[in-house]
């Protein structure tokens, strides 16, 4: 697998699973785990657009 597409996956993995932590967060009244959840979608983020940037780049 190239990274580029690598990173695309592991990113909207992330992504996805940040979400779900924010949603249990507020659920279970749990601030930390949503604000954990919220920092984890947007690492998620951060990594589908390295990946994008190393498509475009050719890595």
């Amino acid at each position: 697998m190239k990274p580029s597409t690598k990173d695309n996956a592991e990113g909207k993995m992330h992504q996805v699973k940040g979400k779900i932590k924010e949603v249990a967060g507020k659920i279970s009244d749990n601030p930390k785990l949503e604000a954990e959840g919220a920092g984890e979608k947007m690492a998620g983020k951060v990594q589908e657009k390295i990946g994008q940037a190393k498509k475009v780049l050719g890595k």
